[in-house]
């Protein structure tokens, strides 16, 4: 099978990337400040979809499945690494 054209893969990767970048954008207004606008929320926003899919269920929490609890997970996620960035950046 050729990942490269693997349908599945593909519309997962679209997901992840509309899941992430709608967590971006809420943790942008979530959080005080407002962010790093609308791209760099959302290059966030994937970044944090990404650690929460990797360390909340280590900590053994879950959201549930489906949409809505993957925009929840992510936008955790994503506030957590707008902080992280901020905190940086101010330093």
């Amino acid at each position: 099978m050729d990942t490269a054209t693997d349908p599945a893969l593909f519309s997962s990767v679209i997901s992840a990337i509309i899941i992430g970048g709608l967590a971006g954008w809420l943790a942008g207004k979530l959080i005080r400040g407002g962010g790093f606008g609308l791209v760099g929320n959302v290059v966030l926003g994937i970044a944090g979809a990404i650690l929460a899919s990797l360390v909340l269920p280590l900590l053994g929490i879950g959201f549930g499945g489906g949409f809505f609890g993957s925009v929840l997970s992510a936008m955790l996620g994503a506030a957590v690494v707008l902080i992280i960035v901020r905190m940086i950046k101010q330093a």
